[in-house]
């Protein structure tokens, strides 16, 4: 499944002081998802480029925390 958010289940100490995370989180880049680099893809202007950190929008990918809710972005 190509989805950008996966999830594991880390293993679980009996000794463990703390409530146990049953499940954890992590984001994987879009670029894995793309086996070659289309012609003409669509781009960023430079400044918006410069913050999402990529010239092409297909390959930006906005990380969160996983406390934050997803929110913003840039402007399309």
């Amino acid at each position: 499944m190509n989805t950008h958010l996966k999830t594991y289940h880390p293993y679980v100490s009996p000794f463990d002081p703390c409530k146990p995370m049953l499940e954890k989180k992590y984001s994987t880049p879009p670029h894995l998802y793309m086996v070659f680099q289309p012609p003409n893809l669509p781009q960023f202007s430079p400044f918006e480029a410069l913050k999402a950190g990529t010239l092409w929008k297909d390959f930006y990918d906005p990380w969160y925390g996983p406390n934050e809710i997803a929110k913003g972005g840039i402007p399309s």
